[in-house]
């Protein structure tokens, strides 16, 4: 910042322009509605009003969401076992009816040979004869004879509706019919079976067999309730993992939207403390008359913030490119080494600056495949990062090699390390250690955008620091599939 010039804190977070003095603020006396507060170091996270906000609307519309998919999933899998049920059980209902009326061909059958055996005893006994007919008995079956005109013989009575089927088997040989009967527990649903057979002395019968539908009733009700439960398990199975696979389904989708609520919550901050500045000193600038030095020193700050603000809106949108596949690589093969030497001699005029000693102590040929221009901002990145946080009289070295065909660059130096604990969130976008706030340079975006430049080339950047002793980042490149253009 500018000489003169410092930056309070209100409670709100709202930036306002001071003097470096201690004395009144003059941005304060220009903007009554801004109170005064103690400075606050607010490091990479935003404000608990943008960070850290409850998005109920989102969180309600992912849980629909999830929900919708379990519902999608539950209802198809319940069409799918209303179909094979459906089939099944017509499949097996037409079963069962045929082996019922398999069984009530049994039993006439079973009639016409008693009946047969009636008569050949009745030939060639000579005492008292005991009736086949009337001693035959087939559980859950009414068995009747009738002559050949259709009237009862064994038992000499039977309900009209048997009658009725008796005397058209007669006419027509076999006959079937359904028919309900009036009990004291209620009607009972029934079906007889009657056919026409002759005996060998030329006599002509009927053979009726009537049977209670409702064995094939309770069959079904038990097909039906196992078919039914077994559907229910299934159904809560399905459920369940519906609601454990749309929640797997949906998480990439929350993680992404909370990723951009905080992106964006961060975005607003970094850029709202510059914006901050810059409307403070204006307001310090324009509140009187100052004389033309003072003028050109506001607006000097005022470049330097924009500036910032320029940095920051074109690391945004590097990131934001890159996010949406919008920044392809233009890929071409060359040498490391070249761009390392490039990068150094951009980055020098800084450690010159910071007093802060930078050589290449190793360098060897490296042949690559990659993005001139991306790997040449990777370069900068990390040197500039290793540059800010040495300390003046500090080195800072860099070594290219080729390792077993993998081109690799390495920078140390001799800043004052990264910690343990913040060491696996310094690739994070905004993240700034204590030594970044201290220093109150960048936006946390370098190491983000360096990371992303790595991945796209199938590049690996490893970072190893204790605090004291410095810090060492390696990039290790992938194999170059071909030899590089001559130079």
């Amino acid at each position: 910042m500018g000489p003169g010039i410092v930056l309070d804190s209100d409670p709100e977070g709202v930036l306002v322009a001071g003097t470096a003095a201690g004395g009144v603020t003059e941005g304060a006396a220009s903007s009554p509605d801004r109170p005064r507060g103690g400075a606050t170091d607010r490091g990479r996270v935003a404000p608990e009003g943008l960070s850290r906000a409850p998005a109920p609307v989102t969180v309600r519309a992912l849980r629909r969401i999830r929900l919708q998919l379990t519902a999608w999933y539950v209802g198809t899998f319940a069409l799918v076992l209303a179909v094979l049920g459906i089939s099944l059980f017509s499949v097996i209902a037409r079963q069962l009816a045929r082996d019922l009326d398999a069984s009530l061909h049994a039993a006439a059958r079973a009639v016409a040979q008693a009946a047969q055996i009636r008569e050949v005893e009745a030939v060639s006994a000579t005492g008292g004869v005991v009736d086949a007919v009337e001693e035959l008995t087939i559980p859950g079956r009414e068995l009747y004879l009738f002559d050949s005109a259709g009237r009862p013989l064994t038992p000499p009575r039977a309900d009209p509706h048997v009658i009725s089927v008796a005397t058209r088997a007669a006419d027509a040989g076999v006959a079937d019919q359904h028919f309900k009967r009036r009990d004291p527990a209620g009607d009972r649903n029934l079906q007889a079976h009657a056919e026409q057979f002759t005996l060998k002395s030329g006599k002509r019968y009927v053979a009726a067999v009537v049977a209670d539908r409702v064995e094939l009733e309770d069959r079904y009700a038990a097909l039906i309730g196992a078919f039914a439960g077994a559907a229910a398990a299934a159904l809560l199975l399905v459920a369940a993992g519906g609601w454990f696979l749309a929640g797997k389904a949906t998480a990439p989708m929350a993680r992404t939207l909370a990723h951009m609520r905080r992106f964006m919550a961060d975005a607003a901050h970094e850029l709202r403390t510059p914006v901050a500045v810059l409307r403070s000193r204006a307001d310090v600038a324009l509140q009187r008359e100052r004389d033309p030095a003072a003028y050109v020193a506001a607006l000097s700050a005022i470049g330097v913030e924009s500036e910032r603000i320029g940095g920051i809106v074109d690391d945004l949108l590097m990131l934001a490119r890159a996010d949406a596949g919008e920044r392809p690589l233009v890929r071409r093969r060359l040498y490391l080494d070249d761009i390392v030497l490039e990068a150094v001699a951009g980055v020098r005029v800084l450690a010159e600056r910071r007093g802060v000693e930078l050589a290449v102590s190793e360098y060897e040929e490296a042949p690559v495949d990659a993005d001139p221009v991306l790997l040449h901002q990777l370069v900068v990145i990390v040197l500039d990062n290793a540059i800010k946080f040495t300390p003046s009289g500090g080195r800072v070295s860099l070594r290219v090699r080729a390792e077993d065909g993998r081109a690799v660059v390495t920078v140390d130096d001799s800043g004052a390390g990264i910690s343990a604990a913040e060491l696996p969130f310094i690739f994070d976008r905004f993240y700034r250690g204590v030594d970044a706030r201290s220093h109150g340079e960048g936006a946390g975006l370098g190491l983000s955008i360096a990371r992303w430049i790595a991945d796209a080339h199938r590049a690996t950047i490893d970072v190893e620091s204790t605090r004291g002793s410095g810090t060492r980042v390696t990039i290790r490149f992938p194999v170059s599939s071909a030899q590089p253009a001559s130079r």
